[in-house]
């Protein structure tokens, strides 16, 4: 049963948004998920408390950014601190971030007691769910989970060591939901029943795809747009600068520091990969934490920094080569264009959970990090992709609308 948080008589409905700074991916479907809920509700205040570089999408669009932003512990840089080459193993990193956490969630504890919210809603906010998990007598709003994966996963080279690890979470977390229902008023999975991988959470625990079909809503999936038409394309090439006779490439790597490697091994194949189509070039978009100009200087291949509107940028691309991020591949996946993806090593999410539901799309081919070291196998690579015929299963719309309408419910 859905219960309302009654909230004093005569003010706004106050939402204070928690958004994943690691990767740029969750801001824009929850820049999605907002604008709608201000459809359904004129009168929301909504307040964001994240860190850069979602503060920095957040601003763009004219958001309020609450100041104590600037308190929050960077989990970013943790993450690229514990990265090496196209290498991030995500799961040790999470659990040797114990003091980001602790902090983050001090911080948004202090202004949830400063301002009185009547709806929480958080993004993979690992800290504030764990904490208040723990501590539920905390709670004085209501609260929303939003996931698009359930269920640490070992990677296969870590050892039977790591496969207890990750069952050990996965069993406090189940514990927890357990003993406090009442904390997450509601859990929302973007994506659909298919998209949850069918494994169990360890050895004696339960099947994870099961397990969340009967604890979470669905939402389908979140875009935060509709795919582009023909005429926008060709809007979005005129204003890259591409004429309609250039064949074009765009490679991106997500919103943290993490991809200068495979970055760098891009910009090594160009040569090879233009000697087979002159008219090719390259747009590789960096993201905010990476400079452009700590990068060698290629013919045919143009480097940005950040770029808005990214998605409509690589539904204008003939061609895209990404890391295995979620936000990125669907994204390409929904503009229907061709793409190589390359799944950071050791990271159990882009590796198992966003290949698992790539492979239900039919969309994109994966290529792992030890094949892209040959520049002449990744020229190939890319010019094979040139013109191909996309088959991938059509990414459905209206993810962020029925977000919003179970968000609005609680207000």
């Amino acid at each position: 049963m859905t219960v309302k948080w009654a909230r004093a008589a005569g003010r706004r409905p106050r939402v204070l948004y928690l958004s994943s700074p690691i990767g740029l991916g969750h801001a824009r479907r929850d820049l999605a998920i907002a604008q709608q809920l201000r459809v359904l509700r004129p009168d929301v205040q909504l307040d964001w408390l994240t860190q850069h570089p979602v503060t920095r999408v957040l601003q763009d669009a004219g958001e309020r950014v609450h100041p104590a932003c600037t308190w929050l512990a960077s989990e970013s840089a943790h993450i690229e601190a514990a990265s090496g080459e196209h290498d991030l193993h995500v799961f040790q990193a999470i659990r040797e971030m114990d003091e980001v956490l602790v902090n983050n969630f001090m911080v948004f504890n202090d202004v949830v007691e400063q301002t009185p919210y009547d709806l929480v809603v958080g993004d993979e906010s690992w800290d504030v769910d764990y904490f208040l998990h723990e501590n539920p007598e905390l709670k004085r709003f209501s609260y929303v989970w939003l996931t698009d994966f359930v269920g640490w996963l070992p990677m296969p080279d870590r050892g039977e060591r790591e496969s207890l690890l990750t069952a050990d979470y996965n069993a406090e977390m189940l514990e927890q939901r357990a003993r406090h229902r009442r904390v997450r008023d509601r859990q929302i999975f973007v994506g659909n029943p298919e998209d949850v991988v069918d494994l169990p959470f360890g050895p004696g625990l339960p099947n994870i795809r099961r397990w969340t079909a009967e604890n979470y809503e669905f939402a389908g999936y979140v875009t935060g747009f509709e795919p582009p038409t023909d005429h926008e394309i060709a809007r979005s090439r005129r204003e890259l600068g591409y004429a309609v006779e250039d064949v074009l490439c765009i490679v991106a790597v997500g919103g943290s520091g993490v991809g200068e490697a495979l970055v760098r091994r891009v910009l090594d194949a160009v040569p090879l990969a233009r000697a087979q189509v002159p008219n090719l070039q390259f747009l590789i978009v960096t993201g905010p934490r990476m400079e452009p100009t700590s990068l060698p200087s290629v013919d045919g291949a143009t480097l940005r920094g950040y770029v808005p509107d990214l998605y409509l940028r690589m539904a204008a691309a003939d061609v895209a080569v990404v890391q295995g991020g979620l936000t990125t591949t669907m994204e390409l996946a929904a503009a229907r264009v061709p793409f190589i993806y390359v799944p950071l090593r050791h990271h159990f999410e882009q590796s198992i959970h966003v290949h698992h539901r790539l492979q239900n799309y039919r969309a994109g081919r994966r290529a792992d990090y030890d094949d892209v070291s040959s520049p002449q196998w990744l020229a190939e690579a890319i010019v094979e992709k040139i013109g191909s015929e996309v088959t991938s299963l059509p990414v459905e719309s209206g993810g962020a609308q029925r977000v919003a309408t179970m968000l609005e419910e609680l207000l």
